[in-house]
């Protein structure tokens, strides 16, 4: 019991003394947490810091005149010793570094053009089958156009010859041409690949081949050029691109890459084919790098060489800056106009893309 004269510290007691009266005090320690008050022996909150003052204690005791004991803190400026003492104890140091910021990865771009090396490519089962069935019906047209392309009466299909086909007889004959191709300028008629230049179209229609090789009985299937639609996601350590061509052709598609550009080139369908060039935004590690292709779409996976999120898939073009600090400037009263750029970031395509199906 504590004397009446000696001012009591104990929390929450209540506000007359009286010494036959117990000590009415709250044993814990005031929490302040989410504009909530209150003691973390009970559990009262208020958000007024009167009412806080004037809850009663939740425990009886007696009167004291030493002041509670305050709550444990952990001694984070230790001295030399202890910390060494700490050192010594069987313990693992972890070390975290942060991201690479965009200046320092900019730095670490190659300034120089490496070359480009061949990515691994992975073919899917399901491909495998789709192509098998490509193969089997474009054998069974084949045999058709083997019985209709030596029929007597095709005309050889090199540019300046005018060979027929008569048979056996003549298949093996020597083919004279032009590889080159016809040229019309300011009048004048020629084959750029010996550029006998004439005025008359007749004559031009006359001129033998100037070079020698076989006859071209049927016109191979030429390919054609198309632009597929392409998007791209990413992850920590990944970027993957994915080109919506279907039924590529394994030994016709190659993608080469280094460490900052990229080289497509697709050809599906037997006679489609897809090319496009990026120069990435980031630095890859083209040994971890790897081309899935399956029966609807390639699946180009690029590991990147350091954790960080890509602004955009394609490194913009910088614009050139002004040597001289002082700009002229424009005469009073003139009309600015304001150029908006295009977004490098924006993964749209335009009309004249197509789902390559």
């Amino acid at each position: 019991m504590c004397p009446a004269s000696i001012v009591r510290p104990s929390l929450g007691l209540v506000p007359w003394y009286s010494p036959t009266d117990s000590c009415l005090f709250h044993p814990g320690f005031p929490i302040f947490h989410d504009a909530l008050k209150g003691w973390s022996c009970c559990r009262k909150r208020t958000t007024d810091f009167s009412e806080f003052l004037d809850i009663k204690g939740c425990t009886k005791g007696f009167h004291s005149n030493e002041k509670p004991a305050e709550p444990f803190k952990a001694d984070v400026s230790g001295s030399k010793n202890a910390s060494d003492s700490a050192g010594s104890k069987s313990c693992t140091e972890i070390i975290v570094r942060g991201p690479k910021s965009a200046e320092k990865m900019q730095k670490e771009r190659p300034r120089t053009p490496e070359q480009m090396t061949p990515l691994v490519l992975k073919v899917s089962r399901s491909l495998e089958q789709e192509l098998e069935k490509l193969t089997l019906q474009s054998n069974i047209e084949s045999e058709v156009v083997d019985a209709s392309k030596t029929l007597v009466g095709t005309r050889c299909k090199h540019s300046g010859c005018k060979e027929i086909y008569q048979g056996s007889e003549n298949e093996g004959a020597a083919c004279m041409y032009h590889p080159g191709v016809p040229v019309f300028h300011e009048g004048m008629k020629y084959w750029s690949c010996c550029a006998i230049k004439t005025t008359d179209f007749n004559e031009f229609l006359e001129q033998k081949g100037c070079s020698t090789g076989t006859h071209l009985w049927v016109q191979p299937p030429e390919k054609q050029k198309v632009s597929c639609r392409y998007d791209w996601h990413q992850t920590s350590s990944l970027v993957v691109i994915t080109v919506y061509a279907k039924t590529a052709l394994p030994d016709l598609t190659k993608v080469l890459a280094n460490r900052t550009q990229l080289d497509i080139q697709i050809t599906f369908q037997e006679k489609k084919e897809f090319s496009k060039q990026l120069e990435l935004w980031g630095v890859i590690d083209t040994s971890s790098c790897l081309v899935n292709m399956l029966p609807t779409k390639v699946e180009i996976t690029l590991k990147k060489s350091d954790p960080v999120t890509w602004a955009r898939l394609e490194l913009s073009v910088a614009a050139p800056q002004i040597a001289n600090e002082t700009e002229p400037r424009e005469p009073a009263g003139a009309p600015v106009v304001n150029i908006e750029e295009d977004s490098d970031g924006d993964l749209s395509w335009s009309e004249d893309e197509e789902f390559c199906d």
